[in-house]
């Protein structure tokens, strides 16, 4: 494997070039709670070492919650070392290029291709690229198929894993699901395979595909190389095959079932430089069963499993001690839905209250909001604006959605929030979702105008705000809209100026209601990435060899780069960027994903998706409550879902 010897630190050459790029203390590393362990700290035992990379910059990258947790995880085995590297500002990229300094790691400044496996964490799909200026700064071909010994195995991991097709060809394998137990399993197989190469005869070369097939035959990684692709005279895919012996037909998603046992990030690292999140977060629990229709997080980390309220509490406390942090935030799809938030909320707010620590949730069903619990979150005086996600404009729209929040339930509950204290709120919506008409998205200009008159009747005061926020839908992989056509980004743009225009005109609510918005286009290469298959890494290969970096980022994105790439790209293919966008898909249609199983039942997910289609179509109601719905994810996986209560009180009682 890479470096048998301790690599120098690449700081000595960075450290003097530092003050000629912007935010310069982002990649000077040695953060609180930081780890930089010896190069061989297994001893006798081979070591296996982790570079964790999250493609967008430090400020965003470093609250990560699934590299926080992995960095912590790894990092306890005394055989294992991690360090952390994310995506450098195109200024140092090109100091790093003119000077020969490799990509490197925030904790030891080691280059990334000195370690042996290099897990990417993709949130989003828009950081493809990113990942491609790593490994070409490391000194890491680009592709999987012309990596050597000396290599790292690359591994994607997180939401967009679920399709890694786009970038078969970039990365080694990938890793669906919950991290924590698989890193430790890979970790093992590659311990082993040091091992046997150590004590191999002298001159024996690492075969780096017997690791890849270890790690494939667990049936616990997908290693696309291990799999053939061919396609049909329409371009269609028509099939998805094992290539060699023992590789099974299907890789399952990975499950954590007892969060409690993994009480993680239990020391957060403290940034230097700011960040989008200034706080200590807790998974107060994973999965969600709502079952909405858009949301694949929903879809794929079923089922429901929540932490205790003795771990949470402990959670907090160790996390605010490690930390100094004073805000926490207790996060997870659906926060207000824990079977015991109101007693989480209640204990930590008696533990904390009268100290500078406050609590926060992130934006909240409007079915399970309660004054009782937002007054309990804002005890110690910090009281910020609420946030609601209705979704659809319209309520034939949440319908379709299968998000059954009715106008009548917003008002009242903005009513009741406004005549607590509260002065703004924010509401979230889509355009561009499944037989959506433009009275659809006007009616959100109604909704928020009712909501301003609400909050003025309620307070009798004319200082109420309500901000509306708008993104474009994305249809993605394993949910009942990965079959969805999507809409095209004029029409999206369209709509949102009607609806701009509409909130505008209204002189007497006009001036009260924020508008946010993005446009069609990025929504239309991330639906690229999320539903394309191994043709669409030739796009964005050349998207990156034309300059292409952060595409998240409004002011590095550029749309007419991404479409002329992907018409030379895939010209000969008979596919176009419009063929992977904006056409529907029919049941008998092999999906990229298709092989990749996330526990869903095809069918229940066809059978959801015409739901959503027929005009009379079923409300599908939350299994936590109610019987089961078959989706498959419970007798597929061997999971069940678990919630309280369970009677218990919230541990330590001290009051800080």
């Amino acid at each position: 494997m890479p470096f048998a010897q301790a690599p120098d630190s690449v700081f000595p050459l960075l450290e003097p070039r530092l003050p000629g790029v912007a935010k310069p203390i982002q990649y000077v590393g040695g953060e609180l709670n930081s780890v930089v362990k010896d190069w061989h700290c297994g001893g006798e035992v081979p070591t296996v070492r982790w570079a964790l990379m999250y493609p967008d910059a430090y400020e965003v990258g470093l609250p990560n919650q699934g590299v926080q947790i992995l960095y912590e995880v790894l990092n306890e085995q005394d055989w294992i070392l991690a360090e952390r590297t994310y995506a450098v500002w195109p200024d140092l990229e090109t100091v790093m290029r003119s000077d020969a300094i490799s990509q490197f790691t925030v904790d030891g400044h080691r280059p990334v291709r000195a370690f042996d496996l290099l897990g990417v964490s993709f949130a989003t799909e828009l950081g493809y690229t990113n990942l491609l200026t790593a490994l070409d700064l490391a000194g890491v071909p680009l592709h999987a198929v012309d990596r050597g010994p000396d290599d790292p195995i690359v591994i994607a991991g997180g939401h967009a894993s679920f399709n890694p097709e786009p970038i078969a060809c970039f990365v080694d394998a990938a890793v669906l699901g919950d991290g924590e137990e698989v890193v430790l399993a890979i970790s093992e197989v590659v311990r082993e395979w040091k091992a046997e190469r150590q004590d191999a005869a002298a001159g024996c070369e690492p075969d780096r595909d017997e690791l890849l097939r270890r790690l494939a035959v667990s049936g616990a990684v997908y290693v696309p190389k291990f799999y053939d692709v061919t396609y049909a005279e329409d371009g269609q895919i028509e099939t998805v095959l094992p290539n060699r012996p023992g590789i099974p037909d299907r890789v399952r998603k990975h499950t954590l079932m007892d969060l409690d046992a993994w009480p993680y990030p239990a020391k957060p690292i403290v940034p230097l430089a700011e960040t989008v999140h200034e706080r200590f977060s807790v998974e107060i629990f994973r999965g969600c069963t709502r079952g909405c229709r858009f949301c694949q997080a929903g879809m794929i980390t079923r089922p429901v499993r929540e932490r205790s309220l003795q771990t949470i509490g402990s959670m907090v406390d160790t996390g605010l001690r490690q930390t100094g942090f004073e805000e926490v935030g207790l996060l997870s799809l659906s926060s207000a839905d824990h079977s015991e938030i109101g007693d989480v909320a209640t204990g930590l707010a008696d533990r904390y209250e009268g100290s500078n620590v406050s609590l926060s949730l992130p934006s909240t069903r409007v079915d399970a909001f309660n004054i009782t619990l937002a007054d309990e979150f804002s005890r110690n005086g910090r009281r910020s604006g609420l946030t609601f996600a209705p979704e659809g404009g319209s309520e034939r729209m949440r319908r379709v959605i299968n998000k059954m929040v009715s106008e009548e339930d917003l008002i009242r509950t903005v009513a009741t929030a406004y005549s607590h204290g509260w002065r703004q709120v924010k509401l979230y919506f889509m355009c561009g979702l499944p037989t959506e008409t433009d009275d659809d998205v006007l009616e959100i200009a109604d909704l928020a105008t009712k909501v301003i008159a609400t909050g003025r009747e309620a307070t009798g005061r004319n200082d109420i705000r309500c901000t509306v926020s708008i993104g474009g839908f994305v249809p993605k992989p394993h949910t009942p809209f990965q079959w969805a056509a999507q809409l095209d980004h004029e029409t999206t743009d369209k709509r949102l100026a009607k609806l701009r225009e509409t909130v505008r005109a209204d002189r007497r609510y006009g001036r009260a209601i924020g508008f946010r918005y993005h446009d069609g286009k990025p929504g239309i290469i991330e639906g690229l990435l999320s539903r394309g298959d191994r043709r669409v890494g030739a796009v964005i290969e050349a998207v990156w060899r034309d300059g292409g970096r952060f595409d998240g980022w409004s002011e590095h994105f550029s749309y007419e780069r991404w479409e002329s790439c992907a018409s030379r790209a895939l010209a000969g293919t008979g596919v176009d960027l419009d063929w992977f966008t904006l056409r529907e898909r029919d049941y008998d249609e092999v999906l990229p994903w298709d092989h990749l199983d996330a526990g869903l039942d095809k069918d229940w997910l066809w059978a959801d998706w015409q739901e959503a289609i027929d005009p009379d179509g079923v409300e599908v109601e939350d299994c936590r409550w109610t019987p089961c719905y078959d989706c498959g994810v419970c007798p597929e996986l061997g999971t069940e879902t678990q919630i309280g209560p369970t009677g218990q009180r919230l541990l330590p009682l001290s009051v800080v």
